[in-house]
Formats: structure tokens, sequence, C-alpha cells
């Protein structure tokens, strides 16, 4: 996390199917996503960039951070409040005295919101076709 601060972020039931389903392969590991020669090490931003390459997406195409932006774009599309995005995507209060103030972490609309988006994406993998299936 960013200068070391915790970020409680909820799951869909999706992401905890998908965190259980990797549990077999990953067992007590400290990260689910880790150094391949590394396991007490996760892995770095370029390993997702490397396999979006590997896929065929350029950078001017798409990046690991590229997703983020995606996701507040369409979830603020979606009607959900953009505080409540921008505290699922951990960015910090610029307004000095609101920060110092305002602690709220909002976790029952982010819970709705993140299920809200794991059922969006499934939506998107169903009706697609072509290379997104390829790679799902």
């Amino acid at each position: 996390m960013n200068m070391g601060d915790s970020h409680v972020v909820p799951l869909s039931r999706q992401a905890v199917e998908v965190l259980r389903a990797l549990e077999r392969f990953t067992g007590t590991r400290k990260y689910v996503f880790s150094v391949a020669a590394v396991a007490d090490r996760p892995m770095s931003e370029n390993t997702g960039n490397a396999a979006l390459r590997r896929m065929g997406y350029s950078g001017d195409d798409q990046t690991g951070h590229g997703f983020r932006s995606m996701a507040s774009t369409l979830l603020s599309e979606q009607g959900f409040p953009p505080d409540v995005i921008e505290l699922q995507l951990a960015h910090v209060e610029r307004n000095k005295v609101r920060a110092a103030y305002n602690k709220a972490r909002r976790l029952a609309e982010r819970r709705v919101m993140m299920q809200a988006w794991a059922d969006y994406l499934d939506g998107l993998r169903r009706t697609s076709r072509g290379t997104i299936n390829e790679h799902l």
C-alpha cells in the first residue's frame, strides 16, 4: 500500500471464489501474486504489463494501472458516488481538513459497488465474442 497505510478491500463473491481456487497453489504464502522465484516478494506492476504485452496489447492499448482508470470511469458512469470509488482505489483525500476529520471507509457501499462491478465484468464475458473470451 502507498506510504504503508492499510487498505481494506471488500471482495465480490467472484473474487473470493478465485482466491479460494488459487489457495491450492499459493498455500500459506504471504502473497497470492508473488515473484515466481521469491515467494515472499509481491509481483511488480511490470509483471502484469508483460502479460498484457504477451496477449498482444501495446502500452498504448492497455497497462495494468489502466484498469484502475477504466474501473473508475465505468463505475462513475454506473452512478456510484465519486467518494466511494476514490476510497476503493485507495486515493488519499487532498483536502487536508476533510482528510483530518473524515475517516469513513463506507464499506457497505463499497461491498455493493464491488459486487456490481464483478457482475458487470461477468456480463461482458458472457456477451463478448472473440479476443476477450480467448484470454478468460
